[in-house]
């Protein structure tokens, strides 16, 4: 288990997120009314590589551009697309099969082939406003290329990312799996 260490963004602050659901694309800066809840994350690929592997360790599909991200999934959780619930994690190269705990500070609500396919943003701080837009640039481009991947496949459905979203409401929408146990919440210590 791998535990990521804190830091400080560019300006020197900690940064407080709160999603806006008034407009998705935009992250708002601001005291949370209480903390993220912890996770646990199980690195499938790690950032910069060009190999997409699903949790089962299949290769998925390979990128003409390196992951800009960790890229992995809650092992004790289903997302609503029948799949572990996806988490991204902001920071440093992991290599893959790293179990990491961090706080899901948000979610991306995305679309595969007319599923809902959330995924968890996490770091042990917050992320700032130019993680938040590095992100969801990310998750467009992503949108636009398994769209195009999922037409060579034959699968039919509408694929988008549809912006930023809160983690607590991503992972309610999640089935536990197995033997789950109940997140953490920091206050909850």
């Amino acid at each position: 288990m791998v535990e990521i260490r804190p830091g400080r963004n560019k300006s020197g602050m900690q940064d407080n997120l709160e999603a806006s659901s008034t407009n998705p694309d935009r992250c708002l800066v601001s005291e949370m009314q209480r903390e993220p809840p912890l996770v646990e994350v199980v690195i499938e690929v790690p950032r910069g590589s060009f190999i997409k592997r699903g949790s089962t360790g299949k290769v998925d599909f390979i990128s003409p551009l390196p992951c800009p991200f960790n890229y992995g999934s809650l092992p004790d959780y289903l997302g609503l697309d029948g799949d572990l619930l996806d988490a991204l994690v902001l920071g440093p190269r992991l290599p893959a099969g790293t179990r990491v705990r961090a706080k899901a500070w948000g979610a991306v609500r995305m679309v595969d082939h007319g599923m809902l396919d959330d995924k968890l943003i996490c770091s042990d701080l917050p992320p700032d406003i130019l993680q938040c837009q590095k992100v969801l640039r990310f998750f467009r481009f992503y949108a636009k290329c398994k769209g195009l991947l999922n037409v060579a496949r034959g699968r039919l459905g509408r694929n988008a990312c549809e912006g930023w979203r809160d983690a607590a409401q991503a992972i309610a929408r999640a089935r536990p799996c197995g033997n789950s146990p109940r997140l953490h919440y920091p206050a909850d210590r």
